[in-house]
């Protein structure tokens, strides 16, 4: 293979990820905690999009817990969002994302 078809090869494989990555970056993913009385929506390019908290759950719970179902809920939708794009990038690469390339 010469090296002018291998270089052609990187950059379609460059654009086929950043096609991807537009992609996920539009689509929603949703974390839950305390038995879905927190939500949060994170998009594909790992930004928190909204949280809600059935308001139902204020009267039962104290601060501290509720803070830390807000992190679980957020922690679970980014999580997903970040699965979701490795799963997707993995595929072009053949299996092969270098470890770190996703933030962890």
């Amino acid at each position: 293979m010469n090296f002018a078809k291998m270089l052609k090869q990187a950059q379609a494989m460059q654009e086929a990820a950043q096609r991807i990555q537009a992609e996920l970056a539009s689509r929603e993913f949703e974390g839950q905690s305390g038995g879905g009385a927190v939500r949060a929506i994170a998009r594909g390019d790992f930004t928190l999009v909204s949280l809600s908290i059935d308001p139902d759950f204020f009267g039962q719970a104290d601060r501290e817990l509720l803070e830390d179902l807000i992190v679980t809920a957020v922690r679970e939708a980014m999580e997903k969002a970040k699965n979701e794009t490795h799963q997707a990038l993995s595929k072009l690469a053949g299996g092969n994302i270098p470890p770190g390339l996703l933030g962890g």
